[in-house]
């Protein structure tokens, strides 16, 4: 994940979430938001910020460990890189990011979005 801190930017962070958004799923796209939205924070201690880097510049990729594009299993791998990093910097996710995540995913994913599942493993 060291590496892919380099490809991180808000500008590829947004084309990437706009062009595979429908594809990864609500879910992944909550996730990320979670993590996009957490970095945002100006207290931010170094360390989760470098998690969080580490992981969306994963995300970001064009070319990991399994290539975004392989039906079925495409973000697995990104999945896994993200679920990582938000568990480890769960503690600074609060009601604002939340609410910041879930207006953003409503835009794309409409009303009918669950993220409770998400929401209790983070409580």
């Amino acid at each position: 994940m060291k590496s892919a801190k380099e490809h991180f930017s808000d500008v590829k962070f947004w084309e990437k979430v706009k062009k595979f958004g429908k594809k990864a799923g609500s879910s992944l796209i909550y996730m990320v938001l979670l993590l996009y939205f957490t970095l945002q924070k100006p207290d931010l201690p170094l360390s989760a910020r470098a998690t969080i880097i580490g992981a969306l510049g994963y995300f970001i990729l064009p070319l990991d460990l399994i290539p975004d594009l392989t039906p079925g299993v495409g973000f697995t791998d990104d999945l896994g890189a993200i679920g990582v990093a938000l568990f480890q910097i769960a503690i600074f996710i609060d009601k604002d990011v939340k609410d910041k995540a879930k207006a953003k995913l409503r835009d794309w994913f409409g009303n009918d979005v669950d993220t409770s599942e998400i929401d209790e493993r983070l409580d």
